[in-house]
């Protein structure tokens, strides 16, 4: 189990949510969103890599990320909770809002570095988790995949789902996208991930 202890984030500040991308922060800092169908365990995943309990709130109800939400991670970069796609507790015109939001930031945020795609490995592949990432990759969108709740179920369980996941995936791609796993009761994953930023990050500030 990893301990937060040691988590290299030193300030996290929620900045705002905002319901537009033309309404979003004006800043040139280096943005990663994280994304995934309702219920996914998002919060959960947020909260561990930032090492704070109730930096995002963790809500029983699908579909509780409605807006845009942004925290600003060690004066530096910038971590975009975005809302959940699928299945929520919302009319069908809402869920459409949600979708046209989530379209247009990914298109058209420039400061958007990577985005991180969520995906359940208690459960089967999901059709709609393989049709979001078919888009981002026509839209040449950079990702990375989470798969999140690693501890929910029987480790062999989890193995048959991600292999199952990675074989779907491939039908559609010639090579895999970065792959994280984590588990949000254990503490697991986070620091990967953060690894993963710091490089992106210097990759940035060596190509300025």
């Amino acid at each position: 189990m990893q301990s937060l202890i040691v988590n290299p984030i030193k300030d996290a500040q929620f900045v705002g949510s905002f319901s537009k991308t033309e309404g979003c922060p004006d800043s040139i800092i280096p943005e990663y969103a994280f994304i995934g169908r309702s219920n996914v365990g998002k919060s959960s995943l947020v909260n561990l890599i930032t090492g704070r309990k109730g930096l995002a709130k963790v809500s029983g109800t699908p579909g509780k990320t409605q807006l845009l939400n942004f925290f600003k991670i060690n004066n530096t970069w910038h971590l975009v909770d975005l809302p959940g796609y699928g299945y929520a507790r919302v009319s069908k015109s809402t869920r459409a809002e949600f979708g046209k939001l989530i379209r247009h930031y990914l298109k058209n945020r420039n400061q958007l570095t990577n985005l991180f795609v969520l995906i359940d490995s208690s459960i089967a592949p999901q059709k709609i988790d393989m049709e979001f990432m078919q888009w981002l990759g026509q839209e040449s969108i950079p990702f990375s995949i989470i798969y999140t709740k690693t501890d929910k179920e029987n480790q062999n369980i989890i193995s048959k789902n991600i292999q199952a996941i990675k074989k779907r995936i491939l039908q559609d791609w010639e090579a895999l996208p970065l792959q994280f796993a984590t588990s949000s009761t254990k503490g697991r994953g986070g620091l990967e991930i953060l690894d993963y930023i710091d490089q992106l990050n210097n990759n940035i500030s060596e190509e300025l």
